[in-house]
C-alpha cells in the first residue's frame, strides 16, 4: 500500500512569498480549474454514446444476472459539504440490506455476479458522467463519499475538510493508489492521499490518474 512520504508544501503567502507571486499562482489554479471544467463536459459529451449504448446491453443482461432496476441513487458529499444524487449502474441486490457504518466491511454477498464484472472494470461508475456535466463532480478528483460517513470521519480524522474544498471525482488519486476503504484507519491514509492531490492538482497530476484509472479498467495494475 502506498504512502505519501512526508513533504513540507508551500502556500502563497507562506514565508519567502510575495505578493505578485501570490498572484501568479492564484492566477495559475484559476486557469486550470477553467480548462479542467472544460475539458469534463467535453470528455463526459463524447462518452454519451457510449452510456447509452451500455444501458441498451445491460437492460438485456440485467434480467438473467443483475435483476432489479438499472441505476443506483445514493447521497454523497459534495464540495464545501453540499449533498448531491450520485448515479451508478446498480451492482448489488436490496435483499437483505442492512444498515453499513463508516467503519464496517463491504457487504460482498450481496453483490450481484454481473455486479461484480461492473465494479471489477469500474462500469458501474460510468453513468457519473451526468454528475460531472450537472457540475457536481469531475472525472479527476477525491471521490465522494456516503453524506453520513463523512460525518464520522470529520469528527475521528483531523484536517478531513480538506478533501471537500474541490470538486469530487469519478477517479482520483487516492483511488489509485490505494484503493476501497472499508474502515476508519484506512479513511486515514485516503485523507494524506486526496489532501496530496487537492495541495498539488494540476494537469500533470490528473493525468497520472487517468492514466492508471484506464490501466486497472483493462487490468493492468498502474505503475506508482
Amino acid at each position: 500500500m502506498l504512502k505519501v512520504a512526508a513533504k513540507r508544501y508551500y502556500y502563497p503567502g507562506g514565508e519567502g512569498e510575495n505578493l505578485s507571486g501570490a498572484f501568479t499562482r492564484a492566477a495559475k489554479r484559476r486557469a486550470y480549474l477553467v480548462s479542467k471544467r472544460a475539458a469534463d463536459v467535453l470528455i463526459s459529451l463524447a462518452c454519451l454514446p457510449l452510456l447509452l449504448g451500455i444501458c441498451c446491453v445491460l437492460l438485456c443482461l440485467n434480467p438473467f444476472w443483475n435483476p432489479g432496476r438499472l441505476f443506483f441513487l445514493q447521497q454523497r458529499c459534495g464540495r464545501s459539504r453540499q449533498g448531491f444524487t450520485m448515479i451508478k449502474f446498480r451492482t448489488m441486490t436490496r435483499s437483505g440490506a442492512g444498515c453499513r457504518g463508516a467503519d464496517d466491511p463491504l457487504e460482498t454477498s450481496r453483490i450481484t455476479p454481473l455486479g461484480h464484472w461492473m465494479r471489477d472494470t469500474k462500469l458501474d461508475e460510468l453513468p457519473q458522467i451526468l454528475n460531472v456535466l450537472m457540475g457536481q463532480m469531475s472525472l479527476i478528483g477525491p471521490r465522494p463519499e456516503i453524506l453520513s460517513f463523512a460525518e464520522t470521519y470529520r469528527q475521528a480524522i483531523p484536517g478531513y475538510g480538506i478533501r471537500e474544498t474541490v470538486k469530487p471525482g469519478m477517479s482520483g488519486y487516492a483511488q489509485v493508489t490505494q484503493g476501497y476503504t472499508d474502515c476508519i484507519e484506512m479513511a486515514r491514509e485516503k485523507l494524506e492521499l486526496d489532501a496530496h492531490y487537492v495541495r498539488n492538482m494540476g494537469w500533470r497530476l490528473d493525468l497520472f490518474v487517468l492514466v492508471a484509472t484506464i490501466k486497472i479498467v483493462f487490468g493492468w495494475p498502474p505503475r506508482l
